[in-house]
Parts: structure tokens; C-alpha cells; sequence
């Protein structure tokens, strides 16, 4: 994920100082997708995780943010 990262910021200064090609067009536009897309599953399951909380089920926060875990980490390793 820190390479989609990487590559979305260089073609996002890029973009201010020209148009973009086609296929950088394509490639920006598909990582803000995937971006958009981590960190709406990472605010939703935080979320989810205020809830366990508030109604005090802790084995459900605790599987959230097992999952939570395993969904960072696997973003930073990609």
C-alpha cells in the first residue's frame, strides 16, 4: 500500500503542473479508489470498535481490532 501511496502523491504534484497522460489518469484515479477503500474500512471498523465498546462486548472489540491489526499491517506491507 505504500507504494500505491507513494505513486498517488507523485501523481497528484504532477497533476498540478500538467495534464496528465492517459494512463496516469487511469493510475491516479485507481489508487484513490484503493486508498478511499482502506480507509473507509479502517474508520468503519474503529467504529464498530466504539460500539463493542459502549455496549461493553469486549470479545467482539477485541475480534475488531484483530482485524483492524491484521488490515494495517497488511497495508503496510504491500
Amino acid at each position: 500500500m505504500h507504494a500505491v501511496l507513494e505513486r498517488f502523491i507523485e501523481l497528484s504534484i504532477l497533476k498540478k503542473h500538467r495534464k496528465l497522460s492517459q494512463s496516469e489518469t487511469r493510475e491516479f484515479n485507481e489508487s484513490l479508489k484503493l486508498l478511499e477503500k482502506n480507509e473507509w474500512q479502517k474508520a468503519k471498523l474503529k467504529n464498530l470498535s466504539l460500539v463493542a465498546s459502549m455496549i461493553d462486548d469486549t470479545d467482539w472489540q477485541h475480534q475488531i481490532c484483530s482485524d483492524l491489526e491484521k488490515l494495517e499491517r497488511r497495508c503496510a506491507n504491500d
